[in-house]
């Protein structure tokens, strides 16, 4: 009797397959990016660090039920931003010309010592984290948008968004100039606390 020959699978297009199949799915995975806050840690320095006045520390506690307190007192979301502005923009000193707040000699001395401290507990929420975060932001971009507007006559937002437009006719390095002029004069002192 004869044998009968096994057919054979044509394995030969198999590798073609497995190649098609591969970057298939190369092409339409989607890789999430996470997203976070904005923040430049500042350089490491080798030296003393400075000794900060007290009345130059703007402190902002979030506790475990999303309670504000600022400077020991219970505030309300909304009314963050301006208590922030009040401080950082206050001039207690004398040698900040161009703040136009109360000249408080027991609040910030001028917007270069100010520094706002932000202490949250494990509990807090994040919505209410980035909110606080938010609000007190939108305080330095307020007293920036005000200086850049007396001095150049545009918010400071515009001149950022000028910075980034590759199709803005103007002088680029003299804009970048001016926004460094503003950052200088309000700088974004926002500390972290554990």
């Amino acid at each position: 009797m004869a044998k009968r020959a096994a057919p054979e699978v044509n394995a030969g297009s198999m590798a073609d397959i497995a190649f098609l199949l591969l970057i298939f799915f190369l092409v339409t995975t989607t890789i999430e990016v996470d997203s976070g806050l904005n923040r430049k840690l500042p350089p490491i320095e080798e030296t003393e660090p400075p000794i900060i006045k007290q009345k130059n520390i703007f402190t902002v506690l979030l506790n475990g039920n999303d309670d504000l307190l600022v400077e020991d007192e219970t505030m309300e979301l909304k009314d963050l931003r301006q208590a922030a502005i009040e401080f950082l923009d206050n001039g207690g000193d004398g040698s900040c010309d161009f703040c136009k707040g109360k000249k408080d000699p027991e609040s910030s001395d001028n917007p270069g010592k100010a520094i706002i401290s932000l202490k949250n507990e494990r509990e807090t929420t994040y919505k209410t984290y980035i909110a606080v975060q938010n609000e007190l932001v939108a305080a330095y971009n307020v007293l920036r948008n005000n200086r850049a507007q007396a001095l150049y006559g545009m918010s400071f937002t515009e001149m950022e968004a000028n910075a980034n437009d590759v199709n803005w006719p103007g002088n680029k390095t003299k804009l970048k100039d001016q926004i460094e002029q503003i950052k200088l004069d309000y700088p974004q002192k926002l500390s972290e606390v554990q």
